[in-house]
């Protein structure tokens, strides 16, 4: 088929033919290059859908360490979908016995103390280790949008890059205390599929991310020189939940500020009784830009985790652990009974309107809807 001149549509009326051009053979319908119908719309391009797996398909592909597979069974356990719940409960039922493995270290710090370039360092010195790392990085959700942005993969590039290590960013979801509501099934998929070390890291946004506590067996709070003196050591919080305390970006003109910083909290440190007994929690320095002190840190988590095992502690912490995640389990199911009831519905409005006008008292308010929920379901 020759070339064909085509009039353009902008041309003018008294245009001629230097306004033409030329349609090339091969080439048909509109500018874009894609065929359209009688009424100028190209047709949609059907995007194929993947394929859903079936529970054995989920546990054999996690226990061959398929990165593809271990990544859609985390997605799995973190759907609140309902068909999704009951098909992840019965792949973590048949991974159970392939769990507990690793070691699983909770790391937090406020935002901007280094945990992603802190993660990374570690996560390659465990490598060279002969280690698997599985990351599990935390980023807050927007309370306008809920989204997140999730770029810790891009911070930690070279980690990312090798196939001894995986790392999984999940959405907070507005869950307080640093992690995601699915963050222990996370990491039993990750110790099935292999990974002996997991490290948790949390959103970072203060003295309240204590959660993370109650899923790992060690726990690091990166500090930063200059954040507070023995007095601020000692304030109840999180600090008397660490395991180590971390004073990282000792390097350069901080060096000296940090390791003075070191000395303080080891000082305040001697006032607050230990987070797991039997070990004596110290603080630490480090740059993990340039890598000083990380092989340090791996060090005292060794030296931790034996010292655990053969007292005993590493055993009794991780039994403790499941109970709490029963009973967590528990409150979340009441929860959305609760506020899922009929009877509830019903009458929250009427009551939230009364609370809200100062008719009612929050408290006689809580109370009608409690005894609403136990009068519907007969107790």
């Amino acid at each position: 088929m020759p070339d064909q001149p085509k009039r353009p549509e902008w041309a003018p009326p008294e245009g001629g033919k230097g306004f033409t051009t030329t349609l090339v053979h091969g080439v048909e319908g509109r500018h874009d290059g894609f065929h359209h119908d009688a009424n100028g719309k190209a047709p949609r391009r059907s995007t194929p859908r993947r394929r859903r797996l079936s529970v054995e398909e989920y546990v054999e592909g996690v226990l061959a360490q398929n990165r593809n597979t271990v990544a859609q069974a985390i997605t799995l356990v973190e759907s609140n979908a309902p068909a999704h719940m009951a098909m992840a409960q019965e792949v973590l039922k048949q991974l159970l016995p392939h769990t507990g493995n690793s070691i699983r270290i909770g790391i937090t710090g406020v935002p901007g103390v280094g945990k992603s370039t802190f993660i990374e360092a570690l996560g390659l010195h465990l490598l060279q280790q002969d280690h698997h790392v599985a990351v599990l990085a935390v980023d807050p959700s927007s309370t306008v949008t809920r989204g997140s942005i999730l770029g810790d993969k891009t911070r930690m590039e070279l980690l990312s890059r090798d196939p001894r290590a995986f790392i999984r960013p999940s959405p907070s979801g507005g869950t307080l205390g640093g992690v995601t509501r699915k963050s222990r099934e996370t990491i039993l998929v990750c110790e099935a599929a292999g990974f002996d070390v997991v490290l948790v890291e949390t959103v970072g946004v203060g003295q309240s991310e204590t959660t993370v506590r109650q899923m790992v067996d060690f726990f690091l709070l990166l500090m930063l020189a200059g954040a507070g003196d023995e007095l601020q050591g000692i304030k109840k919080g999180i600090m008397e939940l660490a395991d180590a305390l971390l004073i990282n970006k000792a390097d350069g003109d901080n060096r000296p500020r940090a390791e003075a910083a070191k000395l303080e909290y080891n000082r305040a440190l001697h006032y607050l009784a230990p987070a797991t007994k039997g070990w004596h929690t110290r603080a630490y320095t480090c740059s993990a830009a340039k890598g000083d002190g990380v092989a340090q840190i791996w060090s005292v988590v060794e030296d931790f985790r034996k010292q655990t095992s053969e007292s005993g502690v590493f055993d009794q912490r991780r039994r403790a652990q499941t109970l709490d995640w029963v009973y967590f389990m528990v409150e979340e199911h009441l929860r959305t009974s609760f506020f899922s009831h009929a009877g509830v519905e019903g009458i929250r409005g009427q009551i939230e309107r009364a609370v809200v006008d100062g008719h009612l008292p929050p408290t006689v308010a809580a109370q009608k809807l409690i005894r609403q929920y136990e009068t519907s379901a007969g107790r």
